[in-house]
């Protein structure tokens, strides 16, 4: 008989292969160095809304939550849409969306947008919260993992992390 956490291991084994295939794969994202992310770089608190791009299975948004902001996730992947919905635990401040996120309006409230992409999309996101941002009629706060958007100075660095204020099209780029 198989334990619940054989079957979880199971599911991102899964994951991470259909994943590869449409998208980033799945790669899990560490909880120590996401809070001091959220410390250091930009001091999360309950007035944001954060929405993360390929939300996998859900660490980001957990621990967005222990900072008390609202955390909305975008996610690809049916298997880890799932497990993330499992672990948020009913927490109705922790919504997770099966979607593409390069074809969703973010919310409204939306002030931080968190992403752990890769080099060959890394480009294409910023521009992304570019639209977001336009379209909501107000700079975003863009935080990438891994990746330095190319041409754009960051404002903010901690260890492998990246902080950029993103202002909607046509005007000129502020400080946090």
């Amino acid at each position: 008989m198989f334990t619940s956490g054989a079957i979880i291991v199971a599911l991102i084994i899964v994951a991470a292969g259909f994943t590869a295939l449409f998208g980033a794969p799945y790669v899990p994202s560490k909880r120590k160095d996401i809070r001091q992310a959220f410390t250091a770089l930009y001091p999360l608190t309950a007035r944001d809304t954060l929405v993360d791009l390929g939300s996998g299975d859900g660490t980001v948004l957990r621990v967005a939550r222990e900072f008390g902001a609202t955390a909305v996730g975008y996610e690809l992947h049916p298997v880890l849409t799932l497990i993330s919905r499992m672990l948020a635990r009913g927490d109705k401040k922790q919504i997770v969306q099966q979607a593409n996120y390069w074809r969703v309006q973010f919310p409204g409230q939306t002030t931080v947008v968190y992403a752990f992409s890769d080099g060959r999309d890394i480009q294409k996101t910023y521009q992304l919260v570019q639209r977001q941002a336009t379209h909501l009629g107000r700079a975003l706060v863009l935080i990438t993992y891994g990746f330095a958007v190319p041409g754009v100075a960051a404002h903010a660095t901690h260890r492998a992390y990246f902080l950029y204020t993103v202002q909607p099209c046509g005007e000129a780029a502020a400080h946090v």
